[in-house]
């Protein structure tokens, strides 16, 4: 997964950093407000791919005194500030430019080379955009996009497919833009469009930012392998009943499990911390991202609620 990660957010910075060049540089040669949003819009992009390959490297470290369950955390942490980062600059900037651009026109001149840049801009973003679906396919399965979005606890993978949908529609609405206020002679087009890009990069901001917020409190496992545990747990002799699995993420690939479980009546020390082996080992072969296991031996009439 981690791989997959990185081999997506390499090519959304290649592209990004590419196409923010080229975009900078039509703006400033015809006056596009539209243009300058996106250059922003890439430039932010592009910033943000940086931030997410240093969060994966932070929660590859491994555990240590202070944090004995490892920093798998840091990805949940950094892809949260890329999302803070796509509201505050990205969408701030691009709402300001527009708004300004409407109260103070500026004639667009040269439109065809915002034309070239755009069409270039929607082949880079383009070829990163279809290397994110591709990996998060993948990564998700037989199930929908809404779905594995949600349940997924990889954000970086959704991070960058959400950035490079927003980019190619922002694509789209520039070169509208751009199309419009050549053909009308009105700049109002050209700063309606760079709002228009500030609103997409906003909303995708917002969304960014829910999902990873849960994952950044602490999410549980899926239900599936929730179930799973407690199936394997329950079909072992020594167990009377399992009262609850608590699961929680602490990385995208470092599951945290704790049992509550009902032992039989009159079972001796050797054999308990036998079940309890035998059950981690299980548990672990089924699930490798489950990395630690503990249980708690606890009567159904003292467990607390869930």
């Amino acid at each position: 997964m981690a791989s997959g990660s990185k081999k997506v957010i390499y090519a959304a910075l290649v592209g990004n950093s590419l196409i923010a060049v080229t975009k900078f540089i039509a703006a400033a040669m015809t006056g596009s407000s539209a243009m300058l949003s996106e250059g922003i819009h890439s430039v932010v992009d592009t910033g943000n791919q940086v931030l997410l390959l240093y969060g994966l490297k932070k929660s590859q470290k491994p555990p240590d005194a202070r944090f004995p369950f490892g920093y798998g955390k840091e990805i949940y942490f950094w892809s949260f500030v890329v999302a803070i980062l796509i509201f505050a600059v990205g969408a701030g900037i691009s709402l300001y430019e527009g708004i300004e651009h409407l109260k103070h026109p500026v004639p667009m001149t040269k439109p065809y080379i915002n034309y070239i840049v755009l069409g270039l801009a929607m082949l880079f973003e383009g070829g990163a955009l279809f290397f994110a679906v591709t990996e998060f396919n993948k990564a998700r399965g037989k199930a929908g996009y809404i779905e594995a979005v949600r349940s997924g606890k990889d954000p970086s993978l959704f991070v960058v497919l959400f950035e490079d949908s927003a980019a190619m529609l922002g694509l789209a609405v520039a070169f509208l833009g751009v199309f419009l206020t050549q053909v009308t002679g009105m700049a109002f087009w050209d700063g309606t469009a760079s709002i228009i890009i500030g609103l997409i990069l906003g909303g995708t901001a917002i969304w960014l930012a829910y999902e990873t917020k849960g994952l950044l409190i602490g999410e549980a496992a899926d239900p599936l392998t929730v179930a799973q545990i407690k199936e394997l747990a329950t079909a072992h002799p020594g167990i009377n009943k399992v009262n609850n699995v608590l699961t929680l993420h602490m990385g995208p690939d470092y599951i945290l499990a704790n049992l509550s479980i009902e032992f039989k009546d009159n079972l001796q020390v050797g054999e308990v911390e036998k079940i309890v082996d035998d059950l981690t080992r299980a548990i672990k072969q089924n699930h490798p991202q489950i990395k630690r296991v503990f249980m708690e031996a606890e009567d159904h009439g003292t467990t607390a609620p869930t």
